[in-house]
């Protein structure tokens, strides 16, 4: 039926579900009065950040965005050490200086999270510049909002990238909403792949909200990218159950259209609840099984906000440490 391992299949599930519960937790902490940061929630859109994570090894490169934390679990980012991040600890990926929004971890190939909408594209075409010039078979990823594609980084990006046939993916989440600016108000076209043509580089738009969709629209890209054959622009259509900004789901939005109904539409295709169908009516799970993936990675976020509210805080001297000049 998917045509995909099942042992990568039963993985691509259980980190859906770890995204959903480390947000979810983020939700809770923040209602108990716990100070964060600032949040950008990626809940609603865990089948893009795996669907495509799942098809990259941990030497390729990854860039995110300001709505992170799913890119970064997706890539194979220390749940704990992320959580340790929000709390600032020192143990946390950035030893507690970037937050939310500057989440790294070099040894699985993610080049950081980016407050700076569109930033993240041409520290990813950088990265596929170096690809092509150690010639090795890696692949960069920039995931970037509808938003982005207004940027001028994206039409350098991308430009930079066709010419000189750089292994990259550019994959934007369209949500629907740029901020607060419907993307129906803002971009100039209803599909932002057809921009791909701009570039002389395949264009593909798909359900954001379909894991295997996002898996396989991906998996054609990489195999293309690792063969010198050049980039790929990937339109992902989901969206976020949350604000832009914090734990609310339509708060000031219902100011500029976005409606409790048209959330409560979105949710009817939730990416997890139709993935867990999917396993268990081909017999990939069980009921039994998923629901014990569940209460494992439910565990797992609880040790990580234990291990967090553990951690040490920074020392004043750290604040010294990690810089370019001495």
């Amino acid at each position: 039926m998917f045509d995909i391992p099942e042992r990568r299949l039963i993985d691509m599930y259980e980190r859906m579900v770890r995204i959903r519960l480390f947000e979810e937790e983020i939700v809770k902490l923040v209602g108990m009065g716990r100070r964060l940061g600032a949040i950008h929630l990626y809940v609603g859109e865990e089948a893009v950040a795996v669907g495509v994570c799942a098809n990259l090894r941990d030497d390729d490169y990854m860039t995110s965005t300001h709505r992170g934390h799913g890119h970064s679990i997706a890539k194979g980012t220390d749940v704990k050490g992320m959580m340790a991040e929000l709390f600032q600890k020192k143990t946390g990926t950035n030893k507690g200086k970037g937050g939310s929004m500057h989440i790294s971890q070099l040894a699985v190939g993610n080049l950081g999270a980016n407050g700076i909408v569109g930033a993240g594209i041409p520290i990813a075409t950088g990265a596929g510049l170096s690809i092509k010039l150690r010639r090795t078979d890696q692949v960069a990823i920039a995931f970037f909002g509808d938003g982005a594609t207004n940027q001028g980084t994206f039409n350098e990006g991308l430009n930079m990238a066709s010419i000189w046939k750089l292994p990259v993916l550019y994959v934007c989440e369209n949500n629907l909403y740029g901020m607060y600016t419907p993307a129906s108000y803002a971009l100039s076209v209803q599909d932002v792949s057809k921009k791909a043509a701009a570039y002389g580089m395949p264009g593909v738009t798909v359900n954001g909200m379909d894991v295997i969709a996002v898996y396989k629209a991906v998996k054609e890209a990489v195999e293309r990218a690792r063969k010198g054959l050049g980039p790929t622009l990937i339109e992902c259509k989901t969206y976020r159950y949350y604000e832009h900004f914090g734990t609310s789901e339509v708060g000031s939005y219902a100011n500029y259209g976005r409606t409790k109904e048209e959330v409560e539409e979105w949710k009817q295709r939730d990416p997890i609840k139709g993935f867990r169908a999917q396993l268990v009516n081909s017999r990939v799970l069980t009921e039994e099984e998923a629901c014990g993936i569940e209460r494992s990675v439910e565990k797992e976020i609880e040790d990580a906000v234990k291990f967090a509210e553990e951690s040490p805080d920074p020392a004043p001297e750290d604040a010294l440490q990690d810089l370019f000049a001495g």
